[in-house]
């Protein structure tokens, strides 16, 4: 068996793997990682830096979760899977059998994007839309939905807004990415620079579709889920 450890983007919870656990292969069990301010934590106030994340989640994966693990995290998701996996190493002497990352350029890259998650709430909705293009409309049209999604996503903006890319020795496990061809926010030249946090094996997958393509049903999640299966399923076989 191997536990597929998955990490949401900003803003979402684990309604965004919800029915994976059925279309991956018999053995892979899903693991979802809920962060406070959002859905049963609503009321908890979200995590506004990368390191709070981090140590919160960290020990409860090493003391809680046995046998392989892999991670897969979208677009925030991506970088928490990531600095998670360097903090099981740093502490917990464990690292992940393979981390995939979707949707989100190589943790040494920055984007020249200005802070947003303190700005006045019209101006940060705006900018956000006009950021990730694929944002949930019906959200937008319901005041009070609206009014408690912002939180968790100022916080998660935060995270992202105050990050720092640390340099340390490439992981040991084998690194995945993905993304979407039409993706602006993660371009396949960012996605290859994922291959310098490695010391194993680095492979690439780009599916239809732009920065939500994991939400689009049909094509490009059945492909990726196909994807997933085939890189989880070496660790099935006894």
């Amino acid at each position: 068996m191997v536990r597929l450890v998955c990490f949401s983007y900003a803003g979402a919870g684990t309604t965004v793997y919800h029915g994976w656990a059925d279309l991956l292969p018999p053995g892979v069990e899903v693991v979802l990682v809920r962060l406070p301010g959002r859905e049963s934590r609503i009321r908890e106030p979200p995590f506004t830096s990368m390191t709070a994340i981090v140590q919160a989640l960290a020990p409860l994966l090493a003391r809680h979760v046995e046998g392989p693990l892999a991670f897969f995290g979208h677009s925030m998701g991506a970088l928490v899977a990531f600095e998670t996996a360097r903090e099981l190493r740093r502490n917990h002497g464990r690292q992940p059998a393979h981390l995939l990352v979707s949707g989100r350029h190589a943790p040494h890259l920055q984007h020249a994007d200005p802070p947003i998650h303190a700005l006045p709430q019209e101006q940060f909705i705006r900018e956000m839309v006009q950021r990730y293009n694929g944002f949930p409309r019906a959200i937008l049209a319901e005041p009070e939905l609206l009014q408690l999604y912002l939180p968790s996503l100022r916080g998660d903006f935060a995270v992202l807004e105050s990050y720092t890319h640390v340099r340390e020795a490439p992981l040991d496990c084998p690194i995945s990415t993905l993304g979407g061809v039409e993706d602006a926010r993660a371009r396949p030249e960012e996605l290859e620079a994922w291959r310098q946090h490695t010391a194993a094996a680095f492979s690439r997958q780009m599916f239809p579709g732009g920065h939500f393509y994991l939400n689009e049903k049909g094509g490009a999640r059945e492909a990726l889920l196909r994807g997933l299966s085939e890189q989880l399923i070496p660790f099935l076989v006894p």
